[in-house]
């Protein structure tokens, strides 16, 4: 972990200029929850669509709308009010080895959260430390399941105690915390702050972030996101995740 060079920082803060702004959206899964305005329906949403945000990014919008239309676009109250009957509507969804069995506990486990913890913030909020939301995470699957569900969905929450980067959630948690100011982010949970974030670290921000000397791990697990935190916290204590903007765009649209 070595101190980050000055033309680094400056290289990738004009990067974030470039990426974090409202055309970053159409073509990102941050596009879905974007549909809402309830606090609810833009964090059920966003939670969903996180989940599947992995592979092909025209499919996982294509899937991402179609979930929406399942859910009559009122995930909030499709979740809190759902019957076995509706459950039923799920029959097909699938979005790589996420279907509909995996979506059947998902709801149930998030109606769950609402009725007995108050929501996704709060769950997220308690077991979160000073500069890290890892613990939380880990403490999060805990809780999203302690329903009886099946041995196969589990896969789909990633634990960070088990040596996970759980891109897809810190993703997640983001979108729900980090306020912008540039319209992408959405910034609606207030009992976390940014600086406790994570990047979320896949391939393509994890060769880039390797390429620009901010990342030396060739894993792209816990340890590596250890190591990237401490390096964007050297940029901004404040904000390392909007650095995401940077590294991502890098990857995906300039092949970096």
């Amino acid at each position: 972990m070595n101190t980050i060079a000055p033309e680094i920082k400056e290289f990738l803060d004009e990067m974030v200029v470039k990426y974090n702004n409202p055309q970053f959206i159409e073509s990102d899964p941050v596009s879905i929850p974007h549909l809402f305005q309830r606090k609810e329906d833009i964090e059920i949403s966003g939670f969903l669509v996180a989940t599947i945000a992995w592979g092909n990014r025209t499919m996982i919008l294509k899937n991402g709308f179609k979930l929406m239309n399942l859910m009559g676009n009122a995930p909030y109250e499709f979740i809190m009010d759902h019957t076995d009957d509706d459950l039923d509507r799920l029959d097909g969804f699938v979005h790589r080895t996420f279907n509909q069995i995996d979506l059947a506990y998902f709801i149930k486990a998030l109606k769950h959260i609402y009725h007995t913890r108050g929501g996704l913030e709060p769950v997220f909020a308690e077991a979160a430390t000073k500069d890290s939301m890892q613990p939380a995470i880990s403490e999060f699957k805990k809780k999203f399941f302690t329903l009886p569900y099946p041995e196969r969905t589990a896969k789909h929450v990633s634990d960070p105690e088990r040596g996970s980067a759980a891109k897809r959630i810190n993703m997640f948690l983001r979108w729900m915390v980090r306020k912008d100011n540039h319209g992408v982010d959405f910034g609606i949970w207030k009992s976390i702050s940014p600086g406790q974030l994570s990047c979320p670290l896949d391939v393509h921000s994890g060769n880039v972030a390797r390429k620009v000397g901010v990342l030396t791990r060739n894993q792209n697990d816990s340890r590596a996101l250890e190591e990237l935190d401490f390096n964007l916290r050297q940029m901004d204590r404040e904000d390392p995740v909007k650095y995401d903007f940077a590294l991502f765009g890098l990857g995906v649209f300039e092949k970096f």
